[in-house]
C-alpha cells in the first residue's frame, strides 16, 4: 500500500510523540538549565518511584525564579532528580538525604554526570536529619519532600518540619505523594495533580 506524503507526516508525528512518552516514563533526565538532557540513574529496587518530566517540568514552572540562589533541601530524593533540576536552574546548594544505600550512590552518580556542585549527600532517616538541621539552626529556602506512597510518613514528616523551623522566612514545601493522599490538619496554600502525582505547595507559616 502506498503511503502518501501526510499519511507518512501523521506517522512521523505519532511516533515522536511515543518516542517522548517513552523517554519521559523510562529515563530520568534533567530538564532545563546547565545540565539539562543529562540522563540520570535511578536506585535499584521499586521502592522509589521517580517523578515524570510533565510533572517535574509543571513543578518548575510554578516555582519559576525562586529557584535561583535557594537553599534547597531534598528529603527522600531517590535519584536526586528535583534538588539536581534546581541545581541545574541556579539553585546556590542543595542537600540531598535519603536513608536508602541504593538512593545515596545514584545520587552521587548524578551529581558526577551533571558535574553540580555545592551539594551534600547524607545517608540518614528524615526525622533524624530534620533534627539535626534544627540543632544546627541551618534553613531552606525550597524543601522537597517526597516519601513513599504513604500518606503517614508525608503527615509525620510535615509535623517534623513545622517543628523544626528550618524553612526559611519566604520558603516553600513542595510534598509529594499520590493523587488519592489527603492530608491531616495541614491545609496545602496550593495543590497540583499531573496524573497520578500530587504536589502540595506550603508557603512558610503553612507548615
Amino acid at each position: 500500500m502506498e503511503i502518501n506524503f501526510r499519511q507518512r507526516l501523521t506517522y512521523v508525528k505519532i511516533l515522536s510523540i511515543i518516542v517522548r512518552l517513552v523517554i519521559g516514563v523510562c529515563f530520568l533526565r534533567v530538564i532545563s538549565g546547565t545540565a539539562r538532557r543529562i540522563l540520570l540513574v535511578a536506585p535499584d529496587g521499586l521502592s522509589t518511584r521517580p517523578t515524570s518530566d510533565r510533572a517535574k517540568e509543571g513543578l518548575f514552572n510554578i516555582l519559576g525564579t525562586r529557584v535561583k540562589d535557594a537553599y534547597v533541601l531534598d528529603i527522600f530524593c531517590g535519584s536526586g532528580a528535583l534538588g539536581i533540576e534546581a541545581l541545574s536552574r541556579g539553585a546556590k546548594a542543595a542537600l540531598f538525604v535519603d536513608n536508602a544505600p541504593s538512593a545515596i550512590r545514584a545520587v552521587k552518580e548524578n551529581l558526577g554526570k551533571t558535574k553540580l556542585g555545592n551539594a551534600e549527600v547524607l545517608n540518614m532517616a528524615a526525622e533524624d536529619v530534620i533534627m539535626r538541621l534544627a540543632a544546627e539552626r541551618r534553613q531552606f529556602d525550597i524543601i522537597f519532600s517526597d516519601p513513599p506512597y504513604d500518606a503517614v510518613v508525608l503527615n509525620e514528616t510535615l509535623v517534623l518540619l513545622s517543628e523544626a523551623k528550618i524553612l526559611s522566612e519566604k520558603g516553600i514545601v513542595i510534598a509529594e505523594s499520590d493523587a488519592n493522599t489527603q492530608l491531616d490538619g495541614f491545609s496545602p496554600t496550593d495543590t497540583r495533580l499531573y496524573g497520578r502525582t500530587k504536589f502540595f505547595f506550603f508557603e512558610a507559616g503553612a507548615v
